[in-house]
Order: C-alpha cells, then sequence, then structure tokens
C-alpha cells in the first residue's frame, strides 16, 4: 500500500466498498508473502523482551542497549529511505524507527507493505528522536501476523457503542481507555481476594450447574443433562454449597464467581455477572457490615488511592461512617408512611391502594413494605447506607430479630440509588428454615416464578448443625463500576450479553 494510502487510512473513514477494496488487498498481499515463502502465519514465537511503558520509564538506563519489542501496528510514516511507526503492546505504544539501510532493502521494501493492525516483531537499540520522543531504532522487523480487516480509522474511532461491545477485540484496540478498565477490574479483584486472605477466609469452587436453584429469589435458566437425563439449573446464587462448608467446620469461606439469573437486561443487570459471596461462623450482619465496610476502603484506596469517588454527578465518600437505616425508617423517612402504625395485611393493601401502588394476591405486609422502599427511598440512597431489618417475607434465609420476629437480621448496602450487597444473620434453626422453604413453595404454586423450591440436601445439613453464622454477597461487576465511573454495566464486562445480530 502507498504511503498515500496510508495517510487517508488514518485520517478519513472508509466507505464500505473502500473497506472491501482494502481487505481484498490485504488478501493478494497475503498470498504474495506465502507464495514468496514468507507467510507470518507459520511463526510461531518472537523474544519479546520489554514492553513499551518499561522503555519509555526507564530510557536513561536503556539506552543504546538491544531491545525485542512486539506489537500492532497503529500509525506508520513512510518517509523514503526511513519510516516511523507506533506499536501497541499490552501497556502502551512505542514509537519505531526504520531505516533501509539498518534492516535491509528487502526487508524495508517488505515493512513499506505492511498494514496498520498488522502485528510485528522489532528488534534494536533504544534512542530518543531530535524531537526528543523515546524509540527504538529498528535493526530487523518481522511480520508475525497479517491482518485482514481495516481497523476503524484513529480520529473517528469504534464509536458505535452496540458495536463497541460486540466487537470488544476491536475496542481494546482502537480505545486504549477501555482496557484501563479492565487492568483496574483485575486489580479490584486481587485486592478483595488480599483482604479476605488476610482474614483467614478460604476461597473455594462449587457447583455452576444445580439440581434445585437456590439462595436467593430468582429466574433460573434451565438446562438439560443428556446422560443422567435430568434437567438442571445455572446457580442464581453461591449461598446454599458454602454454607454447606460452614457445616462442614471450615468456618470462614468466600467464592468469586459467576452467577446466572434469566431476568431483564439494564445498564445494571446482565444475565450472567461476577459476585463475591462469604460466610464466616460466629458472627452476623453487624459483623458483615463492619467488613464490608472495611474492604471497600482498603479497595478503593489500593486501586484508586482515594476515598473520595467521583461517579457521575455524585462524589461518593468512603470515609464517613455508612449511614444506618432500617427499612420501617426509610419508608417513614420517604414515604411519610409508618409501617409500625400499620398492623393488619388490610391496613397494608389499603395504604398502598391510597399510594397507587400494585401489589399481587400473594402479597404479605412485608412484601408491601418492601414495594414502598423500592418506590419511595432506594433512588434516594446515594451515599453509602445500610438499610437493615428487611420484613421475614422476603428474607427465608436470614435470622429473625428477638425482639421483633416480623422482621430479620438483614441489610443491603445501597451506593447511588443502587444495591450493591445483601448480607444476614444466617438462619440456622432447621424448623424455622423447613417452614421457610414451605412458604416459598407455596408461592411458586400462587404464580411466583422466582421463589424456591425446597433443597432437601440442605435442609439436611441443617439438621446437622450450623455454627451461627454471617454471610454477605457483593455485587463486583457494580463495585466495579463504581471504582471507575462506569455508567453501565456493559462497559466493566468484556463480553456482555448481546442480543444477536440478524
Amino acid at each position: 500500500m502507498s504511503s498515500e494510502n496510508n495517510d487517508r487510512q488514518e485520517q478519513m473513514p472508509l466507505t464500505a466498498a473502500e473497506l472491501s477494496e482494502q481487505e481484498a488487498i490485504r488478501r493478494e498481499k497475503l498470498k504474495e508473502l506465502q507464495d514468496a515463502g514468507k507467510d507470518p502465519f507459520v511463526i510461531t514465537t518472537f523474544p519479546q523482551d520489554t514492553h513499551s511503558v518499561k522503555i519509555q520509564d526507564n530510557f536513561d538506563s536503556l539506552e543504546g542497549k538491544p531491545v525485542a519489542v512486539a506489537g500492532r501496528i497503529m500509525t506508520k510514516r513512510i518517509m523514503g529511505k526511513a519510516s516511523f511507526a507506533h506499536v501497541a503492546d499490552r501497556h502502551g505504544q512505542i514509537q519505531v524507527y526504520i531505516k533501509g539501510e539498518d534492516v535491509g532493502e528487502e526487508s524495508y521494501a517488505d515493512f513499506k507493505k505492511m498494514d496498520i493492525g498488522d502485528i510485528i516483531g522489532i528488534k534494536g537499540e533504544v534512542f530518543k528522536t531530535q524531537k526528543g520522543e523515546v524509540s527504538v531504532k529498528a535493526k530487523e522487523v518481522i511480520l508475525l501476523t497479517k491482518s485482514l480487516r481495516v481497523l476503524p480509522e484513529k480520529f473517528h474511532g469504534l464509536r458505535d457503542q452496540e458495536l463497541r461491545y460486540r466487537q470488544r477485540y476491536v475496542d481494546l484496540i482502537v480505545n486504549p481507555e477501555v482496557k484501563d478498565v479492565f487492568l483496574k477490574r483485575t486489580a479490584i479483584i486481587k485486592s478483595i481476594r488480599r483482604f479476605l486472605d488476610d482474614r483467614d477466609y478460604i476461597e473455594v469452587e462449587t457447583p455452576t450447574l444445580q439440581v434445585i436453584p437456590g439462595g436467593t429469589l430468582a429466574r433460573p435458566f434451565k438446562t438439560h443433562h443428556n446422560t443422567l437425563d435430568l434437567d438442571m439449573y445455572l446457580r442464581i446464587a453461591l449461598e446454599l454449597p458454602l454454607k454447606k462448608l460452614i457445616v462442614g467446620g471450615f468456618e470462614r469461606v468466600y467464592e468469586i464467581g459467576r452467577n446466572f439469573r434469566n431476568e431483564g437486561m439494564s445498564t445494571r443487570h446482565n444475565p450472567e455477572f461476577t459476585m463475591l459471596e462469604l460466610y464466616e461462623a460466629y458472627t452476623d450482619y453487624n459483623g458483615m457490615m463492619e467488613l464490608i465496610e472495611s474492604m471497600m476502603r482498603k479497595v478503593a484506596m489500593d486501586v484508586n488511592g482515594t476515598l473520595k469517588l467521583e461517579y457521575g454527578e455524585y462524589t461518593i465518600d468512603l470515609e464517613k461512617p455508612f449511614e444506618k437505616l432500617t427499612m420501617v425508617d426509610a419508608v417513614k423517612k420517604y414515604a411519610n408512611v409508618d409501617f409500625d402504625e400499620i398492623k393488619t395485611l388490610e391496613e397494608a393493601r389499603a395504604v398502598a391502594k391510597k399510594h397507587h401502588i400494585e401489589y399481587a394476591e400473594r402479597h404479605a405486609k412485608g412484601d408491601i413494605l418492601n414495594l414502598f422502599f423500592d418506590r419511595y427511598a432506594e433512588e434516594n440512597l446515594i451515599q453509602p447506607t445500610f438499610i437493615i431489618d428487611y420484613p421475614v417475607e422476603i428474607s427465608f434465609l436470614t435470622k429473625r430479630k428477638p425482639d421483633k420476629p416480623e422482621y430479620t437480621e438483614r441489610f443491603e448496602l445501597f451506593i447511588t440509588a443502587r444495591e450493591f450487597a445483601n448480607a444476614y444473620s444466617e438462619l440456622n434453626d432447621p424448623i424455622d428454615q423447613r417452614e421457610r422453604f414451605e412458604h416459598q413453595a407455596r408461592m411458586k404454586s400462587m404464580g411466583d416464578v422466582e421463589a424456591s423450591d425446597i433443597d432437601e440436601d440442605f435442609m439436611a445439613a441443617m439438621e446437622y448443625g450450623m455454627a451461627p453464622t454471617g454471610g454477605l454477597g457483593l455485587g463486583v461487576d457494580r463495585f466495579v463500576m463504581l471504582l471507575t465511573n462506569a455508567q453501565s454495566i456493559r462497559d466493566v464486562l468484556l463480553f456482555p450479553t448481546m442480543k444477536p445480530v440478524e
């Protein structure tokens, strides 16, 4: 390709016909290379020994030293007998200077035919150009992979949001800031692990395929195991297997794993998502409040270096003690309805009708309280807030409050008007637990598709005896969104679920 075509590719968007023509030319170039015995796809290795950022950060000690770098050509300027290119590796970009008399005329002619997007290896020396840019002066240039598709040109880039999600591989190439989000995601998960490991937790793995989906209220994905001729489900939560391990004596366990829920999709929801769930014997939901507050602060400092987080229009303060409100008090504060004064289901239904809140026939007083919370309170919870003491009707795995048995020792943590964590003083009374499961089974028979079945193996574990236990689940994707100022969950998932292109 001529230098003129290269310049045009960098500065102007190509039409569909031009793209097709350019890609045809690339295939012709590949055929010519193969016919000449220079097929790049037969090369298996290259002795890459450093990266762009390391060279730039350590120029004084590396100047004049030999290096071997590799990456994708992002820009290319043909200037007669010498040329420049920028090559992108995992950490950034480095400029490469290629001169015919240094690499050989045949090799230089081959380089001039290379395209933006090709992956090359360069052996050379570190130097600084007259303009002061740290670069590599090539002694050898090797084409490692021929790119057969034209990258989006750098000035317009890949801007179509849906296409970015569908073609994340291209998004990562042409929008370097996207890679930074996922590098930070990795750092966040590493920090979570360090925090829990330092507290003597044990990381475990539990089954993704389950005969009975349990641990929360959600609609599962269903599949079929051919060998066993058995319907199975992708897990909706990690909870029940982890609590069985508490029964077995592990005392402190956690898992960071994928959950699957066959529900709606939005900027906050993806059908498969990452959860942290942890369980600790001999503590309760107060212990879980301390843990999540401490962990969020530690992770934020590790990855962002501050406890003041910019998120959209808000500045979130993780340094102040998190606010604490009962669900009843939150509804009283934001809806001016006091459920402590509402004694019967009939009264709850009447106040719901008055406020135009729709409820189902199966809903009890606690369900209606939760509907009020969703309508009036949640949108106001911007700064970190623990909403505590949930109704027993929506908390079927949670210990009751001894002084208020219609409520449970449960909290959810809200930040930016969305739930981040859910935690309990875990129910360890097997008789009460069976009654809760039976209530769920009745709800399912009345049309609640999210209600749980009775898990007899879990009940057997409970009957052997589980120590008093605190448990917590954290939505890892939402936590990453908070720490990266991402407004959609798709921005923190490398491959979000997408409807297939027709």
